[in-house]
């Protein structure tokens, strides 16, 4: 495991926990989370935030913003969630995150609690298929929308932000995360569960797909497990929480396609997988699949060999039909013609335009959704647009477009260079009746963060874009 660095104060928005100040006179209420005067006081003007104080010395933790709320949360008699539960968990982990350290979580989200939360969302999402169709007004509900996420990588008060910008999950109102919860942010738990909590309570309204950041290695890599460790013990209860975390990541679906219309996934289209007998085979029941990937010309996969792919490995060996969640996790665009193997990742695809436009057409689509690049991953990309508004038009092809959505501004939170990228995040509206015309509302970082400590070694570890350490890989699964 990576060592956190020793001394921060020289790091941008690393304050010792030391700084944190006393909680505020206990309160009933914490029902002000999604008031916009209470945001406002809670974590600067959403449309002009301060980043100058990201060079400065260590500052005193931000004033508390909200009356102390009841903790510790209890789950519900009889399990069932309501609005009010999840609203006070939002406005709970909002509140503990500016007035209490990290390693007081437990006292605010209890082992127990955590368990059956992670416990019933894991259910509900083992069940689901590799490609979730979702079809807004097909239950009678008029005038739906869906909006569609980018990565948020553990900025929890952005995401508190987009949900109250956004309109929170409704009958009418779908919403479509495109994975990568965690990691290089500080609070990957906490919006992991919430989200969670969000998928529990409506669980045909809101689909949680998977990122390659969901996956033992990346965590290990760039800071989850770390944070895990932070918050609920180095022993026992820490690794409880963090194994528990790791095994809903294996039930997270793959993708979904929205009205007929859009696919989205985290990374984006994969590869076609044949299937030839072996030498010995005689029939069907012998039938097996023989896969070098590097001897084998490379073709668009089926929604079909989708569904079939074995989304439980969270890790290598990518190999047979397991290098199809490998594609839709780690796969980026390119403006060059083809489909070639993703040798700046190390795994996954690199596609053309003609390939947007074959995926397309062959499935009766009109757009694709992907998310998976940041501000750093998209200045190493010649011909592709950057991520300074949180979103890209990556492909404009005969039957439709290709759009990246990044929902994490002012990424990442901890940053080596002097110069931060300030991007905006963003999301997206798709609209009845036909769901295949996107709205981009982009949105500024929600300031100034709580001071925290960063879970990972930021200046050293290797770009998310860059090639990845495969044999660190497999010893990490």
């Amino acid at each position: 495991m990576l060592s956190q660095p020793d001394s921060t104060e020289s790091l941008p928005l690393a304050t010792p926990e030391s700084a944190i100040g006393e909680p505020p006179p206990p309160s009933s209420s914490s029902e002000d989370l999604f008031s916009s005067a209470s945001l406002a006081c809670a974590s600067g003007s959403a449309s002009s935030p301060s980043l100058s104080d990201d060079n400065q010395k260590p500052s005193p933790s931000p004033v508390p913003s909200q009356n102390r709320p009841q903790i510790p949360i209890t789950w519900p008699s009889g399990g069932a969630l309501t609005l009010d539960w999840v609203t006070n968990l939002m406005s709970t982990f909002d509140w503990a995150s500016k007035n209490l350290r990290p390693s007081e979580l437990p006292t605010v989200l209890p082992v127990e609690v955590f368990d059956a939360l992670v416990l019933t969302a894991s259910k509900i999402l083992h069940k689901e298929p590799n490609w979730i169709p979702i079809e807004p007004g097909s239950d009678g509900v008029v005038g739906s929308s869906v909006v569609v996420v980018g990565d948020v990588h553990g900025q929890l008060h952005d995401v508190l932000f987009l949900l109250k910008d956004a309109g929170l999950p409704s009958e009418n109102r779908f919403f479509v995360f495109n994975g990568d919860y965690v990691d290089r942010g500080a609070w990957g738990l906490e919006t992991f569960l919430l989200l969670l909590a969000w998928k529990v309570f409506m669980p045909q309204r809101v689909f949680l797909l998977r990122g390659n950041h969901e996956s033992k290695y990346c965590t290990s890599v760039y800071g989850f497990e770390k944070e895990v460790l932070a918050k609920y013990g180095e022993k026992k209860d820490g690794k409880h929480v963090y194994r528990k975390c790791l095994g809903c990541f294996e039930g997270l679906p793959l993708a979904s396609i929205i009205a007929g219309q859009v696919y989205t996934a985290h990374g984006g289209v994969f590869r076609n997988i044949p299937s030839t007998p072996s030498k010995r085979s005689k029939g069907k029941k012998n039938r097996k699949v023989t896969l070098n990937p590097d001897s084998l010309p490379l073709s668009l996969g089926s929604l079909d060999e989708l569904l079939k792919a074995r989304r439980s490995v969270l890790d290598p060996p990518w190999e047979g039909h397991n290098l199809i969640p490998g594609d839709v996790l780690w796969s980026d665009p390119s403006m060059k013609p083809g489909l070639s193997p993703n040798k700046e990742r190390g795994i996954g695809l690199l596609w053309g335009p003609d390939y947007t436009q074959e995926f397309l057409k062959k499935n009766n689509l009109k757009l694709i959704i992907r998310s998976h690049e940041g501000p750093d991953a998209r200045e190493k990309r010649p011909g592709l647009g950057g991520m300074d508004e949180g979103y890209t038009i990556d492909h404009v092809v005969e039957s439709g477009k290709l759009i990246t959505v990044f929902s994490a501004p002012d990424y990442p939170q901890f940053q080596a260079a002097e110069e931060r990228y300030k991007n905006k995040g963003a999301y997206i509206v798709l609209e009845s009746p036909n769901f295949d015309t996107p709205i981009f509302h982009s949105f500024e970082a929600i300031t100034p963060r709580p001071k925290v400590n960063p879970y990972y070694d930021f200046e050293d570890v290797i770009d998310s874009d860059e090639e990845l350490d495969l044999t660190m890989m497999v010893e990490a699964s």
